[in-house]
């Protein structure tokens, strides 16, 4: 025992503080370029605008990373429950975060120096969901039972706006349009209610779904909404009438998350079990393009790269998997966790995805992106050139559509031409 103690003390004094605090690289998987985390994640996690922040919402508070150096930036504490929600502000300076039951707040805080901003009270529940208006002056919060309220907020001054009323069951998710007028809030009580930022005025009650709605989305050019259900079914809605487009049907699970591709033209849902596959979907006609299949646990979370080119699935049987958003050929598995995967996101350039486990780790990997392989063969040829040659003046995303505006024009193969030169295999 003495020995042992005498061993650790000469650890604690002689070994290098750089080795000592580098846990953050020991026994990395395949193509992983950090592990962080500390204690439970509890929420979700979410990148800065710029892509060198990471924010991870905790049993503790909410961690802060920083994403080149890997260490944590801060620790923000005041939630006297597990974090639910954080998101970043458009412009990277301030951090919105809702609590669990008992605590029931939103709280603001400042990215620069982690101090805190505004607690804002009110909501009677947890509150499950944080939004923040593009122009970063309005929070929007949805609050859990017996709460159930839609709650509005003036990010600078803390003050409260409109407390929107509509819903007879916990707000499990609230979104801004991509020009800030409109919020769209999903309940547990099935629907999925519109409102004017504004005023606060109720605009249109969407209802069909027969389960609870766990997700809601704007697509980029905020004409839709899609919202994901306890049901098994994605819908598509009109955001000017509120009226109903389409039901996506396939999953034999509830529908765990929806995200739309960068350019609005696909949309990618991830189901439960049984069901454990990524479905990908035509947005204009609501016509099914590929299920993805390999996990073997529920699809907990999806994601789309920045490129619109792949598609990122986390889940329960403890895996993330890269898919291609063309073809809905899978890539690559990326196992490290020891627990599902409840959360990836993408940086905002695309190279990098951190992964979130129940295991309290967060992994970063690396994806290396080679610009002009329409056809994913390692290496940039005619043989792409072709591809984008042959659907030119298309509208499409992935693949032969290069930069990710949702169509193949001179950009494209001007795009493809240079990488000719710099072509380095995936």
């Amino acid at each position: 025992m003495k020995t042992a103690v005498t061993f650790l003390i000469f650890l604690l004094l002689f070994v290098p503080t750089s080795f000592a605090q580098d846990y953050t690289q020991w026994d990395l998987p395949e193509s992983a370029q950090a592990r962080l985390g500390q204690g439970s994640i509890t929420g979700n996690i979410a990148y800065s605008p710029d892509g060198t922040g990471l924010a991870v919402a905790g049993s503790i508070g909410i961690w802060v990373y920083d994403t080149t150096t890997h260490q944590e930036v801060a620790l923000l504490t005041g939630h006297t429950g597990w974090v639910e929600s954080v998101v970043f502000s458009s412009d990277g300076t301030t951090i919105a975060s809702g609590g669990g039951r008992p605590d029931n707040t939103v709280r603001l805080w400042d990215v620069a120096t982690g101090t805190h901003r505004h607690t804002l009270t009110g909501h009677r529940g947890a509150v499950l969901s944080v939004a923040l208006s593009p122009d970063g002056t309005t929070i929007a919060s949805g609050g859990g039972w017996p709460d159930n309220t839609v709650r509005l907020w003036d990010v600078a001054t803390g003050a409260h706006q409109h407390t929107l009323t509509e819903h007879r069951g916990w707000v499990e998710s609230v979104a801004f349009s991509p020009d800030g007028t409109t919020i769209a809030s999903g309940s547990n009580d099935t629907t999925v209610q519109l409102w004017d930022v504004a005023t606060g005025a109720h605009q249109h009650t969407l209802t069909g779904h027969r389960g609870w709605v766990e997700n809601v989305v704007f697509s980029p050019d905020g004409t839709t909404i899609a919202s994901g259900s306890t049901d098994k079914t994605v819908r598509l809605w009109d955001v000017a009438t509120g009226t109903h487009r389409h039901t996506l049907t396939g999953h034999r699970g509830w529908v765990e998350s929806i995200a739309f591709s960068p350019a609005g033209i696909t949309i990618a849902s991830g189901g439960g079990r049984p069901d454990n596959t990524v479905r990908l979907w035509d947005v204009a006609t609501g016509a099914h393009r590929h299920t993805l299949t390999g996990h073997t646990g529920a699809v907990l979370n999806v994601a789309l790269s920045p490129d619109g080119n792949t598609v990122a699935s986390g889940s329960k049987d403890k895996t993330v998997r890269l898919w291609n958003v063309a073809t809905g050929t899978h890539r690559r598995t990326l196992t490290g966790h020891a627990g599902e995967v409840n959360n990836v996101a993408f940086s905002p350039d695309g190279t990098m995805l951190a992964s979130g486990s129940e295991d309290g780790t967060i992994l970063l990997w690396e994806l290396p992106h080679l610009t002009g392989d329409v056809n994913q063969d390692g290496v940039v040829n005619i043989q792409d050139l072709v591809l984008v040659g042959s659907n030119f003046g298309k509208t499409a995303e992935g693949g032969a559509d290069i930069n990710g505006d949702g169509v193949i024009d001179l950009q494209d193969l001007v795009l493809i031409a240079r990488a000719f030169e710099n072509a380095e295999n995936w």
